[in-house]
């Protein structure tokens, strides 16, 4: 990755702390290099009025004396499902355009708790269903590492602004790899948390036993950083669970003695042999570095896509009934019959994939066939995580791609939903599973991003983003 205009997190902030940066200097800063690479299509909506208001009144704090957070001044963007002040909500979906935020999301309540400032809204897949942003209403990220290519999805839009500069962070969400997935094809740092360690209060629900709020970040520090402020329970989300007492800076990076499984089942049959190459290499740098590194089989783990696939629709199914043209701003308005409004505003705010995973969620929990496919998955899903706990007796961490490939071409999967879904194939596990995992940079196939996919067991996070921080430094 190129060096970065921003400073690291901490010190970024500390600098504004000490009066040696203004905080409204670092928000004209984003907000110009957003208007300068607009033509990425990175960002949908920017908060400029509220930002600038916001940066004022921490520049006018700190010249008083007054005591301010961790993050002051430090801008970032969100992923356009996260209810936000100053701008739409859209989930890049057309059936939500229109929609302003009357409350905020729990993570971004924190994050200005501490004093940073959200610029912009980031384009994802509508409503977070999708690998390449192309499922989008309104336009396609480019990826900077070669404007052909996606960045990712769903949270490619969030993934490309880290990249291109636009901010020092940005938050995605994760329900099947949706922030792994773009950081490993765009190259920086995306970290999926144990299930439950960020609230998802006033985040746009996509599957509610898999989501989780996700950080983008250029390194290891500065994810731990964030994560350290947005960590915790929230009563408004009764799946929270407590934070590491430790906390999750200031983690060893000892790479020498960890003992650390290489699945079997990710470096097979699909994997691009220049992403195997990269991943092996890695490998041999922990190797080498004092780390046991060993192959590990978790026989269930093929099976993990099509579970994915039956579990994540039905919640999909669930959660998107409430948008059903009377709740929120966009609305079929010449409608005779309410059935005909509920028909006309679905058919008409929803896109291709939406429906498509509406109609798979509704058919596997129909009558008839619940048994054959939702509680079958449910079965197989409780097998896969009996597997990975029985590893997890044996090493500390697993390894292996992220996904299968570097990033494809734009319009190159569109026609073929199965291939897209295929982009998932690696990170769908874990989610599965509940555990924490993270997208490192670890090298470059072709020329174009590929990230190591590091993986460890519950609550481990504190653990596993130590870990991330020694691949990183061994892998740079």
């Amino acid at each position: 990755m190129q060096a970065s205009q921003w400073l690291p997190i901490a010190e970024l902030s500390a600098k504004v702390r000490a009066g040696e940066l203004r905080a409204a200097d670092l928000v004209e800063q984003a907000l110009k290099t957003i208007e300068a690479k607009k033509e990425y299509n990175a960002i949908i909506a920017t908060i400029p009025e509220r930002a600038r208001t916001r940066a004022a009144s921490i520049d006018a704090a700190i010249k008083n004396g007054e005591t301010v957070g961790r993050l002051a001044g430090v801008p970032f963007i969100a992923k356009d499902n996260f209810l936000v002040f100053g701008a739409e909500t859209t989930a890049a979906s057309n059936m939500l355009k229109g929609f302003t935020a009357p409350y905020q999301s729990t993570v971004i309540e924190k994050l200005e708790a501490e004093g940073a400032i959200c610029v912009a809204k980031a384009n994802l897949d509508a409503f977070a269903h999708g690998a390449s942003t192309e499922n989008s209403d309104f336009f396609t990220t480019k990826n900077p590492a070669d404007v052909a290519r996606v960045p990712g999805g769903s949270s490619g839009g969030s993934a490309a602004a880290v990249v291109l500069d636009m901010a020092p962070f940005a938050l995605g969400t994760d329900t099947g790899g949706s922030v792994r997935q773009p950081a490993s094809f765009v190259g920086c740092v995306g970290y999926k948390p144990t299930y439950g360690l960020m609230s998802r209060s006033g985040i746009v629900a996509m599957a509610s036993s898999t989501d989780v709020v996700g950080t983008l970040t250029r390194t290891a520090d500065d994810a731990a950083y964030v994560i350290d402020v947005i960590a915790g329970r929230d009563p408004l989300d009764g799946t929270t669970i407590e934070r590491d007492p430790a906390g999750y800076t200031d983690v060893p990076a000892a790479m020498k003695g960890k003992k650390i499984g290489l699945i079997k089942e990710w470096m097979g049959e699909g994997v691009a042999p220049g992403v195997a190459t990269v991943i092996r290499s890695a490998a041999d740098a922990f190797r080498a570095a004092g780390a046991d590194v060993r192959e590990v089989s978790l026989p269930s783990l093929p099976l993990s896509l099509a579970v994915y696939y039956i579990v994540v629709p039905a919640e999909v199914s669930s959660n998107l009934s409430r948008h059903d043209g009377q709740r929120f701003a966009f609305s079929y308005a010449d409608a005779a019959t309410l059935d005909e409004s509920y028909t006309q505003s679905r058919g008409n705010g929803f896109g291709a994939e939406a429906k498509r995973r509406i109609m798979i969620g509704t058919y596997v929990l129909s009558s008839g066939y619940y048994d054959a496919y939702y509680r079958k998955a449910q079965t197989v899903r409780t097998k896969l995580i009996n597997e990975f706990n029985e590893a997890f007796k044996q090493f500390d961490f697993l390894i292996g791609p992220v996904a299968p490939t570097t990033a494809f071409k734009i319009g190159e999967n569109a026609s073929d939903p199965l291939q897209m879904y295929l982009a998932d194939v690696m990170t769908v596990g874990p989610s599965l599973a509940g555990l924490p995992a993270i997208s490192v940079p670890a090298g470059t196939s072709d020329n174009l991003p590929v990230g190591l996919h590091i993986v460890a067991p519950q609550r481990s996070d504190r653990a596993l983003l130590g870990m991330a921080k020694a691949a990183e430094e061994l892998l740079a």
